[in-house]
């Protein structure tokens, strides 16, 4: 049984990956200037959420490493925190194979208590990290709608002191 499953699983990776339309041509989602608030992602529940003109902070976690890093992070704050401090976390699901998504990731991530955007294909992933580290979490911040400044975090303490000052 374990056999028949890693050949699924190699299967849909190798499908997958010589699936991929080319994306050099992709313009970069996440620059200084450009325009955020409008943006429409699915949440960990399926369901279209948009970023606002009133949302302050924005962060990307492109890897897993920096997925577990940033739900761990919020994981320790009340529901609210995000909402409270007008701000949106988008994680990027693309690179894993569909098989992978649906029986581990998505039901994983539907059983935390705050609210997660979802990139899920690949033209979306590489217009936003486009640019940027998948190796940290990137961090946007807006006003009005529009990016001001990015950064880069790669901890939990970093990450707190975003919200901090």
């Amino acid at each position: 049984m374990k056999k028949i499953i890693l050949a699924i699983l190699l299967m849909f990776t190798v499908v997958g990956c010589s699936s991929k339309e080319n994306l050099k041509d992709i313009s970069a989602r996440l620059v200084v200037g450009k325009e955020l608030a409008g943006t429409t992602l699915n949440d960990q529940h399926e369901k279209p959420q948009t970023i606002s003109k009133d949302t302050k902070v924005v962060f990307f976690s492109f890897s897993k490493p920096m997925g577990h890093l940033c739900n761990k992070f919020l994981s320790k704050k009340p529901a609210s925190f995000l909402k409270e401090h007008n701000a949106v976390y988008v994680a990027d699901v693309s690179p894993a194979p569909t098989i992978i998504k649906n029986m581990f990731i998505l039901p994983d991530l539907k059983e935390l208590k705050f609210p997660i955007l979802l990139i899920n294909n690949d033209k979306l992933s590489a217009e936003f990290t486009k640019g940027l580290s998948k190796d940290s979490v990137e961090v946007v911040f807006l006003k009005d709608g529009k990016i001001t400044k990015i950064t880069q975090v790669n901890n939990e303490k970093d990450l707190e002191k975003i919200f901090t000052k």
